[in-house]
C-alpha cells in the first residue's frame, strides 16, 4: 500500500474510527487521517511544542465562497465532543460538525499549487473555485 493510504486500511482493527454499538455489517467509519497526513500533525506537534493532552480538533465552520469550511487545530476535548483516532492521532470533533464530516479522509498534500491538508469529503455537493469551501 503507499503511504498515502489511509491507516485505517492498513491497520483496520487500530486505526479506523467506528460508530459505538453497531453491528458489525453497518460499521461507519467517521473520519480518518492517511498515514502521509498523520505523519504531518506528528511533525507540526513536535515542532510546535504542543503538549500531548491536546487533540487534533477537526472543525467545519461556516464561511467562505461556498458556505462551509474546514479548521483545524490542537484543542482541548469538550463534554459535547467526539472523540476519535486514527493512525496514532487523537482527533476531537463537536456533534455539529461531526454531522458534515461522516466518512472524510484527511490527507496531506505537497505540490506546485502548495502544501497542506485536503479533505475528501463524500457529503460535499460543490466547492469553490479554490477548494477552500464546500457546500453540502
Amino acid at each position: 500500500m503507499s503511504e498515502q493510504e489511509s491507516c485505517g486500511h492498513e491497520q483496520q482493527a487500530s486505526s479506523a474510527v467506528f460508530l459505538p454499538n453497531a453491528d458489525a455489517a453497518a460499521e461507519e467509519c467517521l473520519v480518518s487521517l492517511t498515514a502521509l497526513a498523520a505523519e504531518k500533525v506528528l511533525e507540526i506537534r513536535q515542532a510546535e511544542g504542543i503538549e500531548e493532552e491536546l487533540a487534533l480538533r477537526l472543525r467545519v465552520v461556516g464561511g467562505g465562497c461556498s458556505g462551509f469550511s474546514y479548521d483545524l487545530y490542537f484543542d482541548n476535548k469538550n463534554d459535547m465532543d467526539r472523540e476519535l483516532e486514527s493512525c496514532g492521532v487523537r482527533m476531537v470533533v463537536d456533534q455539529m460538525s461531526l454531522m458534515y464530516l461522516v466518512g472524510t479522509e484527511v490527507d496531506y498534500v505537497d505540490g506546485l499549487a502548495g502544501a497542506g491538508f485536503k479533505f475528501q469529503n463524500p457529503n460535499v455537493k460543490s466547492t469553490c473555485g479554490c477548494g477552500s469551501s464546500f457546500q453540502v
